[in-house]
């Protein structure tokens, strides 16, 4: 009876730690959005093959009479096989237009998702 108690906590034990460890890789540390000009679109990987980007947040700093235009870009990954997100992409990148870029933060990065914790699942293109 001892015997059997020791093995189901071990087991519990085991099963949170699996849990845990599934969430942490799996799950997503947030949500939002940023607009830009996608400025890089690129196939990266010897084996697992991801898309990487970046987009350039165009930001400027205004003082009373001064302004100042600071490059702020951000890099991102993209699923191989969301083929509409490519094609929206690759249109931004070739038309110059602003992109509205949707994405997860995850809490990591893996090699089947990208160089980045940041995976674009939505564009949207402005006019």
């Amino acid at each position: 009876m001892r015997m059997k108690t020791v093995k189901l906590i071990a087991a519990a034990i085991v099963l949170i730690a699996l849990a845990g460890f599934a969430f942490y890789l799996f799950g997503n540390y947030s949500d939002g959005y940023r607009a830009g000009t996608v400025i890089k679109l690129s196939r990266k990987g010897l084996v697992m093959k991801t898309y990487e980007g970046q987009l350039n947040l165009g930001m400027g700093i205004h003082d009373q009479n001064t302004s100042v235009a600071v490059s702020n870009v951000w890099d991102f990954s993209v699923n191989g096989k969301d083929v509409l997100v490519l094609a929206r992409l690759d249109t931004a990148l070739m038309t110059g237009k602003r992109a509205k870029l949707h994405y997860r933060e995850k809490f990591i990065t893996a090699p089947w998702r990208g160089d980045t914790k940041y995976q674009v699942y939505r564009v949207d293109l402005t006019e």
